[in-house]
């Protein structure tokens, strides 16, 4: 059965697909939350990823390996944890998020790492271990697997 509108409706007294979604303030507050909560885990859980990472190489292949692991975490988690406090400071703030916005903040993350790694590189050409520094960049980029492993998710 359709309505005026052209949408089925899905039930008695539910409303169709295309019907908009009312969050109270409570709601709203309850979403920032968890956001906040997810976005300080997810950088936690990479912090702890690039470390092990660190201590790992250092471990097997001695302290440069150590330090080319801590350069990889480094030049993905600095830009990450700068991206996810400019969200935060959105969550905080009352304005609209922008789509376009988040998607300019991820193209400046990326493009940041990537220059800390082509820095690294051109600093780091006597004693950088590439193996290693790849071993943390992955870590890090892989730190989800971490919440995933402890049932943290957001």
């Amino acid at each position: 059965m359709q309505n005026s509108g052209g949408a089925q409706e899905s039930g008695a007294g539910r409303p169709g697909p295309d019907a908009a979604i009312v969050l109270s303030d409570a709601d709203r507050e309850r979403l920032r939350y968890k956001a906040g909560r997810g976005l300080l885990r997810a950088l936690a859980a990479q912090a702890v990823m690039g470390l092990a990472a660190g201590i790992i190489s250092w471990l097997v292949a001695g302290v440069e390996a150590g330090a080319s692991a801590l350069i990889g975490a480094g030049a993905y988690f600095i830009p990450n944890a700068l991206f996810a406090m400019r969200l935060l400071m959105g969550l905080l703030s009352s304005r609209q998020a922008s789509p376009f916005t988040f998607f300019m903040g991820e193209l400046v993350k990326l493009g940041s790492a990537v220059l800390l790694l082509a820095l690294a590189a051109y600093l780091g050409q006597g004693w950088l271990v590439w193996p290693a520094l790849l071993f943390g960049l992955v870590c890090v980029l892989k730190g989800y697997v971490l919440l995933l492993a402890f049932r943290r998710l957001p």
